[in-house]
């Protein structure tokens, strides 16, 4: 069950709905542990990712009750600052345990996180951070144990580089420090100000967060709460490009326009008919030819990484010659050599790739890499000649739901194998 078969030459049309940010999510999740009182979160995606999470929280000895995509978490009965191995290599994500745990315990020991292999994504801005409150960091073989031998106190910090993980990492730990604490050069993602609106709701004061600067000022203690996690803006833009690939139409409901402001803005330059509300966005390429477009990706608001691989399908099969600069991930083009193979005119020279747009892809046997050449992968195979088939499928469950689902109530043909 880690194939799909996708028949191809499919225009996709129609509605879908929307699932909560994945991004936003699984550092909300790690930062309950920073409360001993209840708390309900809504929104929250099924992704395999979303349940390494639940799973980690469980082993430390929370008690979590999922309903209709409502999570209650007891995480009054936590009491091990350890998570396990076996579940912490797994996600990337689980590097945002280290904070809470080191907040609540005033020790932690937490073992190098997993996740996709899109190259060089180090912590150690994370750790910095951490030693710069006043813990004391220590890394040993493939661990890491941190303390607290004095109580943690806010400082100004300024990121040498912008990072989402450490802004977060920071953020948490500053909540319960002693004083004010500044994070200049802050990542502004929408994920980031999610996370600062769940805290506050807990009874954090955090302001700024959306900024390149966010004001932290300690308080001593977190109370319950109830938030609802934002929608997934890479989800949105990724059926987005999944109508303007097969000369379609498609309406993304519960969505945040706001958030995909550069990626609208490009979609338009391919001459897509775009059209926004509240919660909404509809993109119509019926009868039109995409024009291909460059792309620098870059922090937020910059255009998303996330959406490279997206966009370079779209180039690959759209009128004229393109480049795309990747500066956030130097191992992100993996998928480029698949759509190759499909009939994709591209070349790839250290952190750029040149396409030039032919007509018609075709069918081919294909190996995803990493969550978003997954989803490009099988995309590509829904407009492909022929029937595609795609492997290691596991990787778009990391951070889609229900992908083939959605797909297949818009017109396509995807199944297991």
């Amino acid at each position: 069950m880690n194939k799909l078969n996708i028949e191809g030459n499919k225009k996709l049309n129609g509605n879908v709905l929307i699932s909560g940010s994945k991004n936003a999510a699984l550092p909300i999740l790690f930062m309950t542990i920073l409360t001993k009182e209840k708390i309900e979160i809504s929104n929250i995606p099924k992704l395999t990712d979303i349940k390494v999470a639940i799973k980690l929280l469980k082993s430390l000895g929370a008690k979590i009750v999922n309903k209709k995509k409502i999570l209650y978490i007891d995480p009054s009965k936590i009491n091990i600052s350890s998570p396990p191995y076996n579940l912490i290599q797994k996600i990337r994500a689980s590097i945002w345990m280290l904070s809470p745990l080191l907040m609540r315990f005033g020790k932690a020991k937490i073992f190098f996180p997993g996740g996709c292999k899109i190259g060089c994504r180090p912590i150690d801005l994370h750790l910095k951070g951490l030693e710069e409150l006043g813990a004391q960091i220590i890394q040993e073989n493939n661990y890491i144990t941190a303390s607290i031998i004095k109580p943690l106190k806010g400082k100004y910090i300024y990121l040498e580089k912008i990072s989402v993980g450490a802004t977060i990492t920071i953020m948490s730990a500053a909540t319960l420090a002693e004083g004010i604490t500044i994070i200049d050069n802050a990542a502004q993602e929408p994920e980031i100000v999610d996370v600062a609106k769940f805290l506050n709701t807990l009874g954090a004061n955090i302001t700024g967060a959306g900024s390149n600067k966010i004001y932290i000022k300690g308080v001593l203690k977190l109370r319950g709460g109830r938030h609802k996690v934002i929608p997934d803006r890479i989800e949105t833009g990724t059926f987005l490009i999944a109508a303007a690939i097969s000369k379609g139409f498609i309406i993304c409901n519960n969505t945040e326009p706001k958030h995909l402001t550069s990626v609208l803005k490009k979609l338009s330059e391919t001459g897509a008919y775009i059209k926004t509300g509240k919660n909404w966005i509809k993109l119509d390429m019926q009868e039109k030819i995409p024009k291909a477009v460059n792309i620098t990706t870059a922090p937020y608001p910059g255009f998303p990484t996330d959406m490279q691989p997206q966009f370079a399908l779209l180039n690959s099969i759209s009128k004229g010659k393109s480049i795309i600069i990747e500066n956030i991930f130097e191992n992100r083009f993996a998928y480029a050599k698949e759509l190759i193979k499909m009939g994709a005119k591209i070349k790839i020279k250290n952190n750029c790739i040149f396409c030039k747009g032919v007509k018609n892809l075709f069918s081919k046997t294909l190996f995803s890499t990493d969550l978003r050449s997954s989803a490009t992968l099988i995309l590509a195979g829904c407009i492909a000649k022929g029937i595609t088939v795609v492997n290691n499928i596991h990787h778009f469950k990391r951070g889609y739901e229900s992908f083939p689902k959605k797909l297949n109530k818009l017109g396509a043909n995807i199944q297991n194998i």
